[in-house]
């Protein structure tokens, strides 16, 4: 291995910086999903799906991203948010196919289950690897 790559070899950092990103994209996705459950249920009812699951997308992605945000039961976070993405991906994405379909949807989900298996690295509130 380089010597550039020895000296900055630093999982933790790695890992932090994989749930800043998750925690961005997932709280500003849930976020106004929490706010207007009205509006996203109307799309859901389109699926098949009643606003108990509008409900259970919104908090799973807004306080999933909080918990990415700050490393705090980020195991289970990444979790939910991997099913979430599951669900995203075969209810609405896949039809579309992979490219400008479901590679967004699916680069989140394998983000989500690194954490899951991973955890969150040392820079967090609770948890430790």
């Amino acid at each position: 291995m380089h010597k550039y790559f020895k000296k900055y070899h630093n999982p933790d950092v790695a890992l932090l910086l994989l749930r800043l990103g998750l925690a961005a994209v997932f709280i500003m996705h849930g976020w106004p999903k929490v706010q207007n459950p009205e509006v996203v249920g109307g799309f859901f009812s389109s699926l098949g799906l009643n606003m108990f699951w509008v409900y259970v997308v919104a908090y799973v992605e807004f306080l999933g991203g909080i918990a990415m945000l700050i490393g705090l039961f980020s195991r289970w976070a990444g979790f939910l948010l991997a099913i979430d993405m599951i669900f995203a991906i075969y209810l609405v994405r896949w039809p579309k196919g992979f490219l400008g379909g479901y590679e967004f949807e699916l680069l989140l989900l394998l983000a989500a289950l690194a954490i899951h298996l991973a955890g969150p690295g040392k820079y967090s509130i609770s948890e430790k690897s």
